[in-house]
């Protein structure tokens, strides 16, 4: 299956859920913003929304500092 994570396609082997996604590419979900096609999916989600081929994935993570 085939997905576009902030305009790069990437090839997954099977449908992943955004938590697999998040920990399959190695980001800490705590400070992070998700949008699938154009939609923020809020973290209490993030367990029951699945990937699906196709779909074009922003990743946002936030970072603090002064």
């Amino acid at each position: 299956m085939e997905v576009t994570i902030n305009g790069t396609k990437h090839q997954l082997s099977a449908s992943l859920n955004i938590s697999s996604l998040l920990s399959l590419l190695a980001i800490e979900g705590e400070a992070v913003i998700v949008e699938i096609n154009e939609k923020i999916v809020k973290k209490d989600f993030w367990q029951t929304t699945f990937i699906k081929d196709d779909d074009v994935i922003e990743l946002v993570s936030l970072v603090g500092g002064g």
